[in-house]
């Protein structure tokens, strides 16, 4: 009786490149920011059930201001969430903003108060967000005194003054106009004016910005903030920057170029 021979268990497996079962996307900024290019993210191709999309979907990018928005403030970092793809193009929406560490240990100092407030409110299109301001006494203009402490009531009075003007600032606009209030700080700037006449303040910042809840997607809002929907092309119509009239009856024929 002849035994067939069996091969040893544990052969040589074949050697797979993971890289090339993988495919790059553009990732996109939203239209508030001047470099609408932020780079490229890796998703394995779409394989039976598992479509590439959907691990696109929910992936936060962090960028920093000056390389997304073209600014020297490399101190404020953005955080931006993938909304929807479109072929290779990931779009993006506003997920939160923070400072850098090295910015906030750089501003605490000794023989100053630090004073924080944080306020939760919503903008006018559903977004919920959590603000965090941050600021520190000045000394006073001749000033001999060498700390310059603000009292317990003076404190309060300035963490009021911040809750005020974040909720006044972030609860008339969407958020793309809080976008828009962020990049350049504005409502920092207003709170130091304002508390002027409580204490000097300076180093005033929205420290941290988080988004706490979100509306359900609307794909046509999303294509807006990219500059691509309904209300981009309203803008344009209005700068004058429309296509030609297309006559309704008969078939169209597009004028011929003089260069191509």
């Amino acid at each position: 009786m002849v035994h067939e021979l069996k091969r040893p268990k544990g052969g040589k497996k074949k050697i797979v490149d993971p890289f090339s079962k993988k495919d790059w996307y553009d990732v996109k900024a939203p239209a508030m920011f001047n470099r609408r290019q932020i780079g490229k993210t890796l998703v394995s191709r779409t394989v039976g059930t598992k479509i590439a999309s959907v691990g696109l979907m929910g992936r936060v990018f962090e960028c920093n201001q000056a390389d997304l928005h073209g600014d020297e403030t490399t101190y404020r970092k953005m955080r931006l969430i993938v909304e929807d793809v479109q072929g290779k193009n990931c779009l993006t929406n506003f997920h939160g903003m923070s400072l850098t560490r090295d910015k906030i240990c750089s501003m605490v100092k000794k023989w100053q108060t630090l004073i924080e407030a944080s306020v939760d409110v919503s903008t006018t299109d559903g977004y919920k967000f959590r603000l965090f301001c941050i600021g520190f006494t000045q000394k006073r203009p001749n000033q001999l005194k060498k700390a310059s402490y603000a009292q317990h009531a003076q404190a309060c009075n300035i963490r009021a003054k911040m809750v005020e003007i974040m909720t006044r600032e972030v609860s008339t606009v969407d958020c793309r106009g809080l976008v828009n209030k962020l990049l350049p700080d504005s409502i920092a700037k207003d709170i130091e004016k304002s508390c002027s006449s409580i204490y000097h303040l300076h180093d005033v910042h929205i420290r941290k910005c988080k988004l706490l809840k979100r509306p359900k997607l609307d794909i046509t809002r999303l294509m807006d903030m990219h500059g691509e929907g309904r209300g981009s092309s309203q803008a344009k119509a209005g700068s004058g920057e429309a296509g030609t009239k297309v006559p309704s009856g008969g078939a169209y024929e597009p004028p011929v170029l003089e260069s191509v």
